[in-house]
């Protein structure tokens, strides 16, 4: 049984057949043309004159209920839950013979204009059909005459006048509930608490599978590594849960910014199909020159030279830029690829899908919010993610913010510094605590884009208190407690962890104000104790 059906009527181009268009090709819904049915039922021609004289003839015959008739003969062809859209009816009839069948399901739309403009459009419209000659002609005809009579049935009345198709659209299916009734809350957001490399990739990638769309904003300046068995996959543009949940529609926003090749890469390698991946026409694309502009960059704050900040600055100059703007729609290797990712999100959101949005990089190198000039080209916080992707705060249930217990920065350039750190360590005193190998500690912590050696510093408070501030998050997400005891290592339970890195917990709770939900033990794939009450 169809699960709503659309009831069209309105005078000749009044608009009803872009509509019902529209309504198929954006919705999916079924579209029943009674133009269809008559033809069908009397042999008429593709004629407007002959198809008002056969429609008349059958209600005379059958007082309205034709319509009715073929509508249920075809919804025995459907499935179950489908939207089916009538195009349409033109008498009260028709209507109450729909209605009897299919009660609250129905709802009648009727579309109006003032008559000077319906004459205007019939004058200037191109159709197949063998038209009469002028809009008078058609409105002679007494059932047209009439039409205007089924506004006082309608469910909707939508007057088209200074209104373009698309706004009727907007305007229709807000009516219909095609948006979704309200703002519900179905967005969970992933974010970095420190200066990044806090292992959200493993975070992510554990929480995938719970989620209908996956959605990642930044650039190839940040590398996510998941724990995946022969090798470890990492992720520069795609969502790190891409092949842990590989039913999920996956989407990069208009504030994502594309390094071409290593994208093409990256979907080869996880074998994403075209039709799994949205991306905005408006993402930004990185070009040589973006890349090569950097070196400076690298040299000078320790930057990973990707040409993220240079492209962004590009797209931030707008037609004042040295170079022209490539964005992702005038790239032709991506076009199998673009859509408007804020349909498919309104989509998501109106079927009531689960959206999880992974952000990049930490709080601490917000381009805001970070210590300047030691930042990235981007806010790295709940808001600025939220933004990048397109999606409002009020959709939002839950944020994560990832740490881990000791904070990292990539490794400083010559005589230059990456940036400032709270009581910086040496890893041998990390593997001195930790009961970690030196060597192991210094393989595992080079950085995932430029495989850099990274700086390690205590655990800052400050910085944790000021993310928080920033994220508001629900939920902490604390990884590397096994660099505070490598006995935790073999926790799978809260309980058997030591009594050091509980104190240590329930000390992250109390700065945060939010609870440690999720903790890493180690890199693998039963690494995760998950705390949750979500």
């Amino acid at each position: 049984m169809a699960s709503q059906i659309i009831v069209l009527s309105g005078p000749v181009v009044a608009g009803k057949s872009t509509l019902a268009a529209a309504l198929q090709r954006r919705w999916g819904v079924h579209r029943l043309k009674t133009q269809d049915l008559l033809r069908e039922l009397t042999g008429a021609e593709h004629d407007r004159a002959a198809l008002q004289q056969a429609g008349e003839r059958l209600d005379r015959e059958t007082g309205g209920t034709w319509v009715a008739d073929g509508l249920t003969r075809r919804l025995r062809t459907l499935d179950d839950g489908v939207r089916v859209l009538v195009d349409s009816v033109r008498l009260v009839a028709q209507v109450e013979a729909i209605r009897r069948a299919y009660g609250q399901r129905v709802t009648h739309v009727h579309l109006t204009a003032p008559e000077a403009d319906l004459a205007t459009r019939y004058a200037a419209r191109d159709t197949p059909m063998h038209e009469l000659g002028s809009y008078a002609e058609v409105r002679a005809d007494p059932t047209e005459a009439a039409v205007e009579n089924l506004a006082h049935v309608a469910d909707v009345v939508i007057d088209t006048h200074r209104s373009t198709p698309d706004d009727v659209v907007v305007r229709v299916a807000t009516r219909l509930g095609l948006y979704g009734r309200s703002y519900e809350r179905l967005v969970d957001v992933l974010v970095g608490g420190e200066y990044g490399s806090e292992g959200k990739g493993q975070i992510a990638a554990y929480l995938a599978p719970e989620y209908d769309v996956l959605v990642r904003v930044g650039g190839p300046n940040a590398g996510h590594k998941v724990y995946e068995e022969p090798e470890v996959m990492t992720f520069h543009h795609l969502p790190s849960g891409t092949t842990r949940n590989a039913a999920a529609q996956i989407v990069l926003g208009p504030g994502a910014v594309l390094r071409v090749p290593k994208l093409l890469a990256e979907i080869a390698r996880a074998e994403v199909d075209y039709r799994r991946l949205a991306i905005d026409p408006q993402a930004m694309v990185i070009s040589e020159e973006d890349v090569a502009e950097e070196t400076r960059l690298t040299a000078a704050i320790g930057s990973t030279g990707s040409g993220v900040g240079a492209a962004t600055a590009r797209k931030v100059l707008r037609e004042i830029a040295p170079r022209p703007v490539t964005l992702a729609k005038d790239t032709p290797e991506l076009r199998p690829y673009l859509r408007e990712t804020l349909g498919v999100l309104d989509d998501a959101f109106a079927a009531g899908r689960r959206v999880f949005l992974e952000g990049t990089q930490g709080t601490g190198l917000s381009l805001h919010h970070g210590a300047y000039p030691h930042v990235t080209s981007r806010d790295t916080t709940v808001g600025g993610c939220l933004g990048e992707a397109g999606i409002a705060p009020s959709r939002v249930r839950r944020t994560l913010m990832v740490c881990r217990t000791y904070p990292i920065r990539v490794q400083s350039p010559e005589g230059q510094t990456s940036g400032p750190m709270s009581r910086e360590l040496p890893w041998e005193e990390i593997a001195a605590r930790s009961g970690i190998p030196l060597e192991e500690l210094r393989a595992a912590e080079r950085t995932s884009t430029t495989n850099k050696q990274r700086r390690i510093s205590e655990f800052d408070w400050v910085l944790l208190r000021q993310a928080a501030s920033l994220n508001g998050p629900t939920d902490i997400a604390l990884t590397f407690v096994d660099y505070l005891t490598v006995a935790n290592r073999e926790a799978r339970r809260f309980d058997q962890l030591t009594p050091e890195t509980i104190r240590f917990i329930e000390e992250v709770e109390r700065v945060t104000s939010a609870a440690v939900s999720l903790i890493a033990t180690r890199f693998h794939f039963r690494s995760i104790i998950d705390r949750r009450a979500w």
